[in-house]
């Protein structure tokens, strides 16, 4: 037996015992985003999952260019989507991205890190999000951390619409991650207002099966006491023009969750 035999039989004994990561990835028209996304999971995982609830942009011509497994699925909730795209992963081991996200240099090496040592049930990482072209550190939105990378065998997606979390068996052993997240979140002020405008609504709805109801009291205050938790405590003010601007819209969309709530808590008031 050969010394090149050798290496070869133990490098390959090596690959045999590292785990395998399967990413997934939910899309509906994100062709501004999901080659950036794709791109960055190149070289760390060993499947790219896509799951699109049927796009009408070229994000579906993106993704076949790139040679990933797309499968087309009706979007049900965040929750519902993320939970069926597990189902489509070869691996057990999953990297759940989004689409507008996209792995920095020093997180794509402490994956690859896991992999020749497992040594935890779940990893968490930072997020950092690009806010109209300038990174924000500030205002509650940085360490913005995720839990991401986890057998999910050990779990499910969870929470409350459209704000969904993967939520990991009691026992578990959950190790941090270096590196970030990349999120780039919104392009323009106009589209962080349209998003807000669609979440506020899927989140009232949320709330209100949740049991949570909303009044006038809670329509009036809630939204003062959400700019002043963004702007001041949690020092939005360091991030200038543009953490004031979010501190506004933060405030903003908690008017509209709260105003949408009461909107719907009569609307049920009426059919019934």
């Amino acid at each position: 037996m050969n010394i090149v035999y050798l290496c070869r039989w133990y490098s390959s004994l090596l690959y045999k015992n590292m785990p395998q990561i399967s990413a997934v990835v939910i899309t509906f028209n994100e062709e501004k985003n999901i080659g950036r996304c794709i791109d960055s999971l190149q070289g760390v995982v060993d499947e790219i999952v896509v799951v699109d609830s049927f796009s009408t942009d070229k994000t579906e011509a993106i993704c076949r260019e790139k040679e990933v497994k797309f499968v087309q699925h009706p979007f049900e909730g965040h929750i519902e989507q993320k939970n069926y795209a597990i189902t489509q992963a070869k691996f057990p081991i999953v990297l759940s991205l989004d689409a507008d996200e996209a792995l920095d240099k020093t997180l794509r090496e402490a994956i690859l890190e896991v992999k020749n040592d497992l040594q935890a049930d779940g990893y968490k990482m930072n997020r950092v999000t690009n806010y109209c072209g300038k990174w924000i550190w500030h205002g509650g939105w940085y360490p913005d951390t995720k839990l991401r990378l986890w057998d999910s065998k050990k779990g499910q997606w969870a929470g409350m619409n459209p704000h969904d979390e993967f939520v990991m068996e009691a026992d578990s052993k959950i190790v941090h991650l270096k590196g970030n997240l990349l999120h780039y979140s919104y392009d323009s002020v106009e589209g962080h207002i349209i998003q807000m405008n669609k979440f506020t609504s899927i989140s009232a709805k949320s709330y209100y099966h949740r049991g949570k109801r909303s009044n006038l009291f809670l329509i009036l205050v809630k939204p003062l006491a959400a700019f002043v938790k963004t702007y001041f405590m949690k020092r939005g003010f360091l991030s200038g023009y543009s953490g004031f601007v979010i501190g506004i819209i933060d405030a903003q969309a908690t008017f509209l969750k709260y105003v949408k709530l009461r909107e719907y808590q009569k609307q049920q008031r009426g059919n019934n």
